[in-house]
């Protein structure tokens, strides 16, 4: 398990064959895959662990049916198989669901176009579940939907997960191969010495500074990943950040049992309106995000109003206003540019979903791609710093053996989240002894999702998160109110709901 939280100076005696840097999924896949081969293996992240990217993703372990329509039929097979994978290896964690896509008269894509896509998809990944939903029978499991110009829907199924927790997962996975993990360490500077890469860490929670060292260093920091070097003059531009935002809506209001994937009547950008942990999930957006990194994303009101327009056309009966929003949430995607800037017009969705790795001042990068692929990801970082040689990352690649093996000293919730009580007091217990939690937001926004599902924020919750946050973190009321107030400005800024646009006068 993760355990105490070890000191950067206990860290710094030791040898290591390799040090990634960055907590997100893909830092996560290079830590387990490390670990799996034998490797001594550190992993930092300069704040908790999934802070960003991989806590704020649309929690969907998909192949990606819009990489087919844009010729990337590799990505997608990739992508497929990794999914199946997943199901097969974290039942409860990584869950199948339906996903329906409505047709309406006259609209692309029809009916045959959507079966010859689906037919290809099915096979890409092995199974065959698509299928032609008649137009009563779609209404019937999606009451309130808008009727106009209906048809039916095309059914097929991909996966849901809980993004954070299967970066949790992973990290669990590794250090029981011995792989090690720290969060708020923050590289702040790399050069070369020699055969091995020097790295300057300053520990958030103690300010300790320390020079740690490994004959190979990985920056999978996402969209940071210019920050620490190893891009190279010529590779400046190669990350585009892009802004994705969603809604959690009362269900009450918003009630939904399938996926739906729908057109936004503004630009005919797909918008997935689905169950997730008890709530309704609408989104994403896709806007270039130009943002301090460092500060969290947040959505904005222009966003929240796109969001809110695409759930009241669809479901024109619902009514839904800033009021039915729970909270919000946005991330920022690493997407590898095209090479032409933003100011050239290629709108964001346009550009490709796959992953680049690169070498220079003595690191090897890794950014972009996709959180179904996380494991090839890793696998092809590997490669590159010399890790794994060819013969054994095709190995690798085309190996079948389970990923995880099952935690049987843990809440049986760890393993199967998606079905958990996420305020029981034996999952909470386990995640303030072994999930490493250094703030209170660690665990209200990440280890659970206890921040986001309620209304008032786990406000409720207080009393008891007092007192075992007492018993097994050490918390004395002092701190207690520090992390209290520190949680409260962090949800209402970042997770809240901005108020509506004011209209020029």
């Amino acid at each position: 398990m993760l355990g105490q939280r070890p000191t950067l100076a206990s860290l710094a005696e030791r040898e290591w064959d390799l040090i990634v840097v960055g907590g997100g999924i893909t830092g996560a896949g290079v830590l387990l895959e490390a670990a799996r081969q034998g490797h001594k293996v550190l992993l930092l992240e300069q704040q908790d662990f999934a802070w960003g990217t991989s806590s704020r993703s649309s929690k969907m372990v998909h192949g990606g049916l819009r990489y087919i329509a844009q010729g990337d039929v590799r990505l997608t097979r990739d992508a497929l198989r990794e999914r199946e994978r997943l199901l097969r290896d974290l039942p409860g964690l990584v869950e199948r669901a339906t996903y329906l896509f409505p047709l309406r008269k006259g609209k692309f894509p029809g009916r045959w176009p959507m079966t010859a896509v689906l037919s290809l998809y099915d096979f890409l990944a092995g199974i065959r579940d698509h299928r032609f939903v008649s137009r009563r029978e779609l209404l019937s499991r999606v009451p309130g939907l808008d009727a106009t110009g209906l048809s039916g829907a095309m059914s097929y199924t991909d996966a849901l997960t809980d993004d954070c927790r299967l970066v949790i997962r992973c990290l669990l996975e590794a250090a029981r191969l011995g792989g090690e993990s720290l969060n708020y360490a923050r590289a702040t500077a790399s050069r070369r010495d020699g055969d091995r890469t020097r790295l300057t860490v300053e520990d958030g929670v103690s300010g300790e500074q320390v020079e740690l060292s490994a004959p190979v260093v990985i920056n999978a920091t996402g969209a940071w990943a210019n920050r620490l070097g190893g891009a190279g003059a010529e590779a400046a531009p190669r990350i585009r950040p892009l802004r994705g935002s969603h809604l959690f809506v009362d269900p009450a209001r918003l009630p939904v049992d399938d996926c739906l994937t729908v057109m936004h009547p503004r630009d005919g950008r797909p918008v997935f309106v689905f169950p997730w942990e008890g709530v309704t999930c609408v989104g994403t957006t896709d806007l270039d995000h130009g943002d301090d990194l460092d500060l969290e994303a947040s959505a904005s009101a222009g966003e929240v109003d796109y969001l809110l327009e695409l759930i009241n056309s669809q479901f024109p009966a619902a009514g839904l206003s800033r009021d039915d929003v729970l909270s919000t949430m946005a991330g920022v995607r690493p997407v590898i540019a095209s090479g032409k800037p933003a100011a050239a017009g290629k709108a964001p969705s346009k550009e490709r979903r796959d992953h680049a790795v690169w070498q220079g001042d003595g690191l090897v990068t890794v950014s972009g791609g996709k959180l179904t692929t996380f494991r090839l990801i890793a696998l092809d970082a590997l490669a590159a710093a010399g890790l794994l040689d060819a013969r054994a990352a095709r190995r690798a690649r085309r190996s079948n053996a389970p990923l995880f093996r099952p935690l049987p000293e843990a809440p049986l919730q760890v393993d199967q989240f998606l079905h958990g009580n996420q305020d029981d007091d034996a999952l909470i217990r386990w995640v303030l002894e072994n999930e490493a939690v250094v703030h209170l937001d660690d665990l209200l926004l990440r280890r659970t999702r206890l921040g986001l599902l309620r209304r008032d924020g786990g406000e409720a919750l207080a009393p008891r998160l007092r007192a075992l946050t007492g018993e097994i973190l050490g918390w004395d009321e002092g701190r207690w109110e520090q992390e209290w107030q520190r949680y409260r400005t962090l949800r209402e800024r970042f997770y809240g709901v901005p108020p509506a646009e004011r209209a020029a006068a």
